[in-house]
């Protein structure tokens, strides 16, 4: 009786204990941006400035993420330096200042003074790396010291915002989540087929005969196939293995529901209500036979509604100051666009 459970024992020694191993590949990542939420503007004491409301680097970036978005604020900026005419600012720096605007919602034009305090010149002051202070100034952040601006030499233009009147708030900012969806159903897309035309899934095994050293094998294969080499094909031979011993169980068939087309076609109808841009001037394909209506109609309200409040913005801005002389004054062919939209509506 005790040599017979003496055998058990040892039997039940050399029997190797199954084990469970669970290997994920790859890692959850991030959405596109995490800086385009709404914060409390307060003065931090120790960069001696006001914080802002919205990440200007993240806005920045928004512009290079969504095709719909940047296209429509280099479209939007296009078509308000379309008229001009000539002033104290060239087209290049222009160009700069309206961009700034409707990017971050405000912009700085400082003045340029000569050894008499006399104004000879406008600059625009880079948007991203301007702040605001309480006693009135204007900084620019670079390495090191800031440059500080006094109240009397910045023309200050901004967007009205309700919740803080010390920065500007940019128009479109209802739109960002759309324009994040956007891009990011796009990236989704583009790994689900750099990955093989799978949304992952989970590599099932049970076959007693497989080793560790088959387990690596495969882990290392599994590996070296993602990215460009993602279609090749891995062979499991185990010798006297089970048939179903090796399987692989998706978690996701983007097949079932492919919602991409609606995500892409809402998200942009949302970015373009954003910014009150006509869908006809943006490159939009038309979904019905009624069509998108004739584009040269839509341009010419789009630019009296929206276009030429901008810019006699810029030209109030510069022309009621009192230390702006006429010379430097922006112009723009404002007049004629009028003359011309009055004439069609009748």
């Amino acid at each position: 009786m005790k040599k017979k459970n003496r055998y058990r024992q040892r039997d039940a020694k050399a029997q190797p204990k199954n084990k469970m191993s669970i290997l994920r590949f790859g890692k959850p990542e991030p959405v596109l941006t995490t800086g385009t939420d709404y914060h409390d503007v307060w003065y931090d004491n120790d960069a001696d400035h006001y914080t802002l409301p919205i990440d200007r680097l993240a806005l920045a970036q928004l512009i290079n993420l969504n095709g719909q978005h940047g296209g429509i604020i280099h479209a939007r900026k296009n078509m308000i330096t379309s008229d001009y005419t000539g002033g104290g600012l060239t087209r290049d720096e222009l160009e700069a200042a309206v961009f700034d605007f409707l990017t971050f919602g405000d912009v700085a034009l400082a003045k340029i003074r000569n050894g008499w305090g006399d104004v000879i010149a406008i600059a625009p002051l880079p948007g991203l790396y301007t702040r605001r202070r309480k006693s009135g100034e204007f900084v620019v952040l670079q390495e090191g010291e800031p440059l500080v601006y006094e109240p009397e030499d910045v023309i200050f233009i901004k967007m009205y915002d309700p919740q803080q009147h010390v920065y500007g708030l940019p128009d479109y900012i209802g739109g960002i989540h759309s324009a994040l969806l956007n891009s990011e159903a796009v990236i989704f897309r583009r790994r689900y087929y750099h990955n093989g035309a799978h949304t992952g899934g989970i590599l099932y095994t049970r076959d007693a005969s497989m080793t560790d050293e088959m387990e690596e094998e495969i882990e290392t294969q599994l590996r070296d196939s993602k990215g460009i080499g993602n279609f090749s094909t891995i062979l499991v031979n185990i010798p006297g293995g089970d048939k179903e011993g090796v399987q692989f169980i998706q978690m996701g068939d983007i097949s079932a529901k492919d919602e991409f087309a609606s995500v892409k076609n809402i998200s942009a109808q949302d970015v373009l209500n954003a910014h009150r841009f006509p869908a006809g001037l943006a490159g939009q394909i038309a979904q019905n036979a009624a069509g998108l209506g004739d584009p040269e109609k839509a341009e010419k309200t789009y630019k009296k509604n929206e276009v030429m409040p901008v810019q006699r913005r810029f030209m109030e801005a510069l022309s009621d100051d009192s230390d702006v002389p006429p010379f430097l004054y922006l112009k723009f062919s404002i007049e004629t666009a009028n003359k011309t939209t009055d004439k069609d509506a009748a």
